[in-house]
This record gives structure tokens, sequence and C-alpha cells, in this order.
């Protein structure tokens, strides 16, 4: 147990730094979209003079009779809204995201030790490693996408990045943190 504890910071640390790689540098260029400086502040503009707090917003709202001819003509946005604006090197966001990151892994790793018995050669347990990863995230990333048509760009690119930080906790902790299997003779 207490292995898989400290495999679950170490499964953390990878990847936190896998995250990094994906989401904190030009590589996430591949999934977001960019507008120009003064195709922002127009839209910030509208934001700020429209959009009561922060929030997660479809618009326009499907749920009343003039919203939905709105919404059946477009454009139709899904907006995850900030009303105060942060930092993009705010500290307090990445130790909350490491920490989260850590949980994850711990959820990882107490997953992995409960099968680890059965499930006892490296192979077997990356192969379950990356079936979860690659389910988990196909789910949650592909769902916007698919139910509310969304962006697939965005939506591959987060598949693909959050699996590599989901399998990079998985494979440390699967690897080096978990009890051996039996030897074969």
């Amino acid at each position: 147990m207490i292995r898989v504890l400290i495999g679950s910071l170490v499964g953390g640390i990878a990847m936190f730094l896998v995250g990094f790689i994906f989401w904190a540098t030009p590589l996430n260029r591949v999934g977001i979209s960019m507008l120009n400086d003064q195709q922002s502040a127009n839209v910030q503009s509208a934001l700020s003079a429209n959009v009561p707090h922060t929030g997660f917003y479809v618009v326009p709202t499907p749920d009343t009779a003039g919203g939905t001819v709105l919404y059946g003509k477009g454009p139709v946005a899904l907006l995850n809204y900030n009303s105060a604006g942060y930092s993009t090197a705010d500290g307090k966001v990445m130790i909350g995201g490491f920490i989260q990151e850590v949980v994850v892994s711990l959820m990882i790793g107490f997953s992995l030790l409960a099968v680890a018995g059965r499930v006892t050669d490296f192979a077997s347990r990356a192969r379950l490693v990356v079936g979860f990863a690659a389910t988990g995230t196909v789910l949650v990333s592909i769902s916007d996408a698919i139910w509310m048509h969304g962006d697939w760009r965005y939506a591959i690119y987060a598949v693909v990045a959050n699996s590599c930080m989901f399998i990079a906790s998985g494979l440390v902790i699967a690897r080096w943190f978990l009890p051996k299997g039996p030897t074969l003779h």
C-alpha cells in the first residue's frame, strides 16, 4: 500500500509533466483555435456586456421558442466563461492541478492494486492502463463534439493529450510500484 501511495505521487508528477507538454506549450495550438487581438477584444467586450457570471453556457439557449429558432440558425457556442479573468501562470492553479493529478493517480494506483494479484505481469497491467485511459478520455473528450456539435479538432487533441497523461501515470505505477507477480519457472 505504501508503494502505491509513493507511486501515485510519482505518477502524478509524470501526469503533470506530460500535461504541461500538451497544454502549456505551443503544442496546444494543434487543438485550440485562436482569435487575433481585435477579434479577442470584440468578443471579450460582448461577453462582459451580456454574460452575467462565471458558468458554462449554451448560446443561444434552446429552452425557449425564440432560443430554439436561434439555435437552429446558428451560430451556436458552448461557452466556458470566467467573468473575473486570471493569470495564465497562476500558482494556485498549478498546485490545484497537481493535487488533482495526484488524486487521479491514487485512483489509478488503487484500481491497479485491486487486480495486482490476478494481473501479475507488466504487459497485462499496461494493457489495462491503456484500455481504461482510452475509454475514459474518449467518453469525456468526444462527448461535446458528438452531442453538442462541438469542435472535433479540439476533441481529438484532448483525447490524445488526456490519454497520454493518464497512461504516463498508470504505466509508472504499474511498472515500479505494484507488487511483483509470481516468478514462472
